[in-house]
């Protein structure tokens, strides 16, 4: 069995009413609109016929609620897309092993109510949130529900990347060239998202809580050096700023609270990555993903994503722990 836990969707009714939101959405909104795969069911499951007792964990395909409208129009987009997708999983169970809620994030106190019904409602088996909302940091006081609620879930929350060519590479610069405001940009934005969540305490608050970082911890794996022996020197290398308080807040090192995190295999066929990152987070942490569908041909992450875990020189038993078991726990899927 595998479990795929992030595959993005855009059921046809929610893509109509978002783009007459925003139809001329940039960067994302232009990929997006020309990934049939996203809205036509019957492509996706033909993709999926190829990968026998597989199924997806669905959640809305970038970019943010919040990049499609104001905060007095994203509570109703939200509601729509979390109905829809929740209609998907019972109407295919054999396909759709659950959803992720859509929140309005711009609007933190109709977000706090999607939630509650997304879960206790619609049965929603996580959240997906975005590394900002709009611009602004997660660790903002308005944002603390969010940690608060999915930890009395104990349900995880989904941390996806999202940025756009409006970052520029230079600050002589007015936009991003050459994509790499994604290439580069996405891992980025989601370590500091994590580092600020980190610094933010939100791992000493609510020890147990369970967020998964997209695409394998993004540059953390990589950077564990900097991320150990590098912030134990927190505030040697900053003027005018003194963070001794802070360091002597932490219950532990900041390398270690990384290492709370969940990631995902959606690294697009990377096998030294995916490596890398197993070797961090430890496979009890490691969840299968692809980031299906977007992929230059359908079916080409899914396909080596599984041919670099098949690969790995890991016991069995573990393998199924990344393919379903964490999922499963992580979760708390009944596949019936």
């Amino acid at each position: 069995m595998k479990i795929d836990i992030f595959c993005h969707i855009f059921p046809q009714i929610a893509f109509d009413r978002f783009f007459e939101a925003a139809p001329n959405l940039k960067d994302m909104g232009k990929r997006v609109r020309n990934i049939p795969v996203l809205f036509d069911l019957d492509l996706r499951f033909r993709v999926m016929d190829e990968f026998g007792d597989y199924r997806q964990v669905i959640s809305m395909a970038s970019p943010p609620l919040e990049a499609f409208a104001g905060p007095d129009v994203t509570p109703g987009l939200a509601s729509l897309a979390n109905d829809q997708m929740a209609e998907l999983v019972v109407r295919h169970p054999d396909r759709f092993a659950g959803f992720l809620a859509c929140l309005p994030m711009n609007n933190p106190d109709e977000a706090e109510r999607e939630l509650h019904r997304a879960v206790r409602d619609l049965g929603g088996r996580g959240v997906q949130v975005y590394s900002n909302v709009g611009g602004l940091p997660l660790d903002r006081a308005e944002f603390r529900f969010l940690f608060e609620l999915m930890s009395g879930y104990d349900l995880p929350i989904f941390l996806h990347p999202a940025r756009g060519a409006n970052f520029p590479d230079y600050l002589s610069e007015d936009q991003s060239l050459y994509e790499i405001w994604w290439t580069f940009g996405w891992p980025y934005e989601t370590s500091v998202a994590m580092a600020r969540l980190v610094f933010a305490g939100v791992f000493d608050q609510w020890p147990e809580i369970k967020i998964i970082t997209h695409h394998m911890g993004a540059m953390a794996p990589y950077f564990e050096g900097r991320l150990g022996h590098g912030w134990d020197q927190l505030g040697t290398r900053s003027t005018g700023t003194d963070y001794a308080e802070l360091r002597a807040s932490l219950k532990k090192r900041p390398l270690d609270y990384f290492k709370q995190f969940y990631a995902d295999t959606a690294l697009f066929g990377s096998a030294a990555g995916t490596r890398c990152g197993l070797n961090f987070f430890g496979v009890d942490r490691v969840l299968f993903a692809s980031d299906t569908p977007f992929e230059p041909e359908p079916g080409i992450y899914i396909r080596e994503t599984i041919n670099v875990i098949d690969a790995l020189e890991i016991t069995p038993e573990d393998r199924d722990r990344i393919y379903h078991k964490n999922a499963q726990r992580l979760l708390k899927l009944d596949l019936g």
